[in-house]
């Protein structure tokens, strides 16, 4: 495993995709931010939930999802719910 499984939340499978994606370390993770990382995977996984994008953001916050701010999961949830129902 690498180093982005020291962060919360991610999980080996995560950081497979991750590198997958060509984002291999912390640094490129937080400079590509949790919507583009996860615009990214879903290109590669289409079971990449609205949990899979609010865990990349507490990965790049030091944060279990579960704790992030309400209104960071309400703006999660909204760029979800726009990105989804464009696949509809």
């Amino acid at each position: 495993m690498g180093e982005l499984c020291s962060l919360k939340n991610i999980g080996k499978v995560v950081e497979e995709q991750l590198n997958q994606v060509g984002i291999n370390t912390i640094e490129e993770l937080r400079e590509v931010g949790s919507k583009r990382a996860w615009l990214l995977i879903k290109e590669i996984d289409d079971s990449a939930c609205y949990n899979r994008l609010c865990a990349l953001e507490g990965g790049i916050r030091g944060v279990r999802w579960h704790d992030l701010p309400d209104d960071v999961k309400k703006d999660l949830k909204q760029f979800y719910n726009d990105f989804s129902h464009g696949d509809e």
